[in-house]
């Protein structure tokens, strides 16, 4: 089935300069908006944008500019939030954006030539104060188009249990930059300026910067890297936490993800805890980074599909939800990018069939990427491989979501090193379609107290290029011998006859995450000197079985937009 294109541009309309306008939130507070509205008299629905990053960047560097939403038959409020651009106040994270979200969509619903509905829309920080301005009281909240954005902020700053530390600390750096900008401290701006093309993580302590210590009193940050991934205070700030609340509003809402966008597995997540609360919310997963959203990522160009007019998939949802007006674009569903057929299919849900391949070698697979194998069928005899994870050179992020470049390269390099286990399957003799969550579930033991786990599974094209598709990562405290599940990131990829999928195992994916001393300590605090060289034993045969459940997804259909 196919989705039309829209048969003729929509009539535009003259936009005015931006006005700026205030409101002043219960406790005093002030928080400034540009305010974009059509130059004809008339009443409009609200398009409202809280932004962390300076209203006039109003995400730009993926959307449409407001004036061209505004031009649609909108009025456009772009608001800086407590603490940030010129508005008032000190800027927490989550901490007040139940209320101060709540309160910003009633005043917009009151403004000038506004006709009382307000929808919210943008993404990262932008679409993570949209959940929390649905937990709070505000009636004339109409619809949500939350992109790329937080879900559970535990999740946000670790991954099972993982420092995301080049996430964290990169964001930390331009938070407290910008902060330090307001307060004038030029010194302080220029430092964490300069930090920001080249991170920090030479110091005693990588997860601790110590340029980040100096200006604690200037961010959120240094408190959120000395808080565990299992307190309480997470919970204070998810949106999650109050998921029964926003349900019960029975919203509309887009949801746009990317394969290699950090909050791909939130996107996900959200969508699938909200998208009962109404028939028409909608996830659409494209092979994007986190931006800019388009056709060439990492190594790869993906094809004049993957340059999707997003702008134009949120102003038809907006027509349908605010305005009422008939949409040619299907309401409701999954639309997902296939990286392998490079072109966009539908599904009524996220594929969760499963194929197991089981992992095979005969002891030699860190030596050569040849030797691991993945098949249906189990190997005659239990064997074992070995990962020698050394702390002074760990393995290196490669692509993904925090490579640079992002997104899909050859990884053939970062495969063929000594703390790198491969398992690969023969030469595809069919079509096969990945899609959904794979998971892998492995044998292991350990030589030391704690260890870490990155797998990365690829397609090895026919050309012999290695391009990840989908990856999982987990810090374990306790090294207990046994067998231990990761479920890794969705993905939609079909893998062309003679392509052959390889899964990869290491113990550090450096410097997105810290490395683990082996220890038992917390990778977060523990110094450089603490760490020590550390074993990990990957077991597989008959008794020690360890396999890689796919996913796959038969029956789905393929569309263009």
């Amino acid at each position: 089935m196919k989705v039309e294109k829209m048969s003729a541009r929509p009539h535009r309309l003259s936009v005015l300069p931006p006005q700026i306008e205030t409101m002043t939130l219960k406790d005093g507070t002030r928080l400034d908006a540009d305010v974009y509205r059509p130059a004809a008299p008339g009443s409009y629905p609200v398009l409202l944008q809280r932004q962390a990053y300076s209203r006039r960047i109003a995400c730009s560097i993926c959307y449409a500019h407001p004036s061209w939403y505004a031009s649609h038959g909108y009025i456009v409020v772009v608001q800086d939030v407590r603490g940030r651009g010129t508005s008032e106040g000190t800027f927490r994270p989550g901490e007040t954006e139940v209320e101060d979200g709540a309160e910003t969509v009633e005043w917009a619903a009151r403004l000038d030539g506004a006709n009382g509905d307000v929808a919210m829309y943008g993404f990262s920080y932008q679409a993570y104060n949209q959940f929390l301005a649905a937990a709070g009281d505000c009636p004339s909240l109409k619809a949500l188009a939350p992109a790329m954005g937080p879900w559970n902020p535990a999740h946000w700053a670790y991954e099972n249990g993982a420092l995301q530390m080049k996430h964290m600390i990169g964001w930390g750096i331009q938070i407290t930059a910008e902060a330090a900008r307001r307060a004038g401290d030029d010194d302080a701006f220029s430092a964490l300026q300069a930090a920001s093309g080249n991170l920090p993580f030479n110091g005693p302590v990588a997860a601790m910067p110590q340029l980040l210590q100096k200006y604690r009193h200037y961010s959120h940050v240094m408190d959120w890297l000395e808080t565990p991934a299992d307190a309480p205070y997470w919970d204070r700030i998810s949106p999650e936490t109050s998921v029964d609340t926003i349900r019960a509003r029975r919203l509309p809402m887009l949801f746009v993800g990317g394969w290699f966008d950090p909050f791909l597995t939130a996107t996900i997540e959200a969508f699938r805890a909200l998208a009962t609360s109404s028939e028409d919310t909608k996830l659409v997963v494209g092979p994007w980074t986190h931006f800019p959203w388009a056709r060439t990522v990492g190594a790869v160009d993906f094809g004049p599909e993957a340059q999707r007019n997003v702008d134009m998939d949120h102003i038809r949802f907006f027509d349908r939800t605010l305005k009422g007006l008939p949409s040619e674009a299907q309401r409701g569903g999954i639309e997902l990018f296939d990286i392998g057929l490079r072109t966009w299919r539908r599904y009524q849900d996220l594929p969760d069939s499963t194929h197991d391949l089981f992992l095979g070698g005969t002891g030699r697979t860190s030596m050569d990427t040849q030797d691991g194998t993945l098949s249906p069928r189990q190997d005659a005899e239990d064997n074992v491989e070995h990962i020698v994870h050394d702390p002074w050179r760990p393995t290196p992020t490669v692509g993904g979501y925090y490579g640079v470049p992002a997104g899909p390269v050859d990884r053939r390099i970062t495969d063929e090193r000594g703390d790198v286990v491969t398992f690969t399957t023969e030469a595809l003799e069919r079509e096969i379609e990945v899609a959904g969550e794979p998971e892998v579930e492995l044998d292991l033991s350990c030589d030391r107290p704690s260890f870490d786990l990155s797998c990365i599974l690829s397609r090895v094209t026919l050309d012999e290029r290695i391009l990840q598709i989908s990856s999982g990562y987990a810090h374990h405290r306790s090294a207990t011998p046994g067998r231990y599940r990761l479920k890794l990131s969705a993905t939609c990829a079909t893998l062309k006859k003679g392509e052959r999928l390889r899964l990869s195992i290491a113990g550090a994916d450096y410097p997105a995450y810290p490395v683990n001393p082996g220890t038992g300590e917390d990778p977060v605090s523990s110094p450089k000197t603490h760490a020590v060289v550390t074993t990990i034993a990957v077991w597989h045969g008959p008794s020690r079985p360890s396999l890689l459940r796919l996913t796959v997804g038969p029956g789905s259909e393929t569309v263009s937009t």
